[in-house]
């Protein structure tokens, strides 16, 4: 049980790390596709455009936030605090380093599925209150996408739990010193990974808000402050799901030589890193195939993952 007032600091210094990092990261993708497709991304605004996201930070600030009159005002207004506070919230049963975390609880992973559920309500307010046709087309498919591939996301991640015995991801990582669960769970590893871009809605899953198609989806009738929300709750929901894939998979902060914390961080970043990659390497799935992916190819894939994997901790006596 650690101290409240060492509680309380941890607490602060996420919440101020992953503002910053949401900011941060859209300098980041833009500077990494335009390497990736031989061009030069921001160039301009301080060493490599570092200060880019600076200037678009404060741009984005100081827009009109404007509520149409034809929208639910307050249901408009509250739909993208949701969706971030929904995604922040998990950050408090991640454990970074021994001694590094919010709540280490015995039900860590049930809470992480539990908050990454209610970032659905966000983008479903979000549209529907918009009164907005493009809106509306796009909380319909954001609402499909994501409850769907939560059920794979959810599924993926019991083979995991099978092997640790536990729910708290302090334990799971403890559980990996032998061997990280990326090789004996490579399937719900893959499974995870792919429910993770559907649940963030990254490229080749986002048919929610498919520019050339629908605008902008569920956020576009939003500007200012609260397009703002919605749009850091994309690059902190990126960071989440990495976080946890380093967590379950990777061995969280285990490795030689470095810090444990600094383990962590460099596995993280990695992640983050192959998130934006994808952005550039892959085109956008149409809907029908986005479900078929899901249904017919990855829950045969979950459920076949979780009888082997009981079969084999059975055999072995665990």
């Amino acid at each position: 049980m650690m101290e409240p007032w060492r509680t309380l600091l941890i607490i602060v210094v996420i919440l101020i790390v992953l503002v910053i990092l949401g900011g941060m990261l859209t300098w980041v993708e833009r500077r990494l596709l335009g390497i990736w497709q031989d061009r030069l991304g921001p160039n301009r605004a301080g060493p490599f455009g570092f200060f880019q996201w600076v200037a678009d930070v404060l741009k984005i600030l100081t827009k009109e936030d404007w509520v149409p009159r034809f929208a639910d005002k307050w249901v408009f207004i509250l739909a993208p605090a949701i969706m971030l506070i929904a995604v922040v919230m998990s950050f408090a049963v991640i454990v970074y380093a021994p001694g590094i975390f919010v709540a280490d609880l015995n039900i860590g992973l049930l809470f992480f599925l539990a908050m990454s559920s209610m970032t659905v309500y966000g983008v479903a307010l979000g549209g529907w209150a918009s009164n907005n046709k493009y809106a509306l087309i796009g909380t319909l498919r954001a609402v499909g996408q994501m409850v769907s591939y939560e059920v794979f996301m959810g599924l993926s991640l019991m083979g995991v739990v099978i092997m640790a015995g536990s729910f708290s991801l302090g334990d799971i990582v403890r559980a990996q010193k032998g061997m990280w669960y990326c090789v004996p769970q490579v399937v719900g590893l893959v499974i995870f990974l792919i429910a993770g871009l559907a649940e963030t809605r990254r490229i080749p899953f986002d048919l929610p808000e498919a520019d050339a198609e629908i605008v902008a989806g569920f956020h576009t009738e939003y500007s200012g402050m609260k397009f703002a929300l919605f749009f850091l709750s994309e690059y902190i929901g990126m960071t989440l799901i990495s976080a946890l894939i380093v967590v379950l998979f990777f061995g969280g902060w285990l490795g030689p030589w470095l810090p444990p914390f600094l383990w962590f961080v460099v596995k993280t970043a990695l992640l983050i890193v192959f998130f934006i990659l994808v952005r550039g390497a892959l085109p956008r799935y149409r809907y029908d195939q986005l479900m078929s992916i899901g249904w017919k190819v990855l829950l045969p894939l979950t459920l076949l993952n979780l009888v082997v994997t009981g079969g084999v901790v059975l055999a072995v006596g665990k």
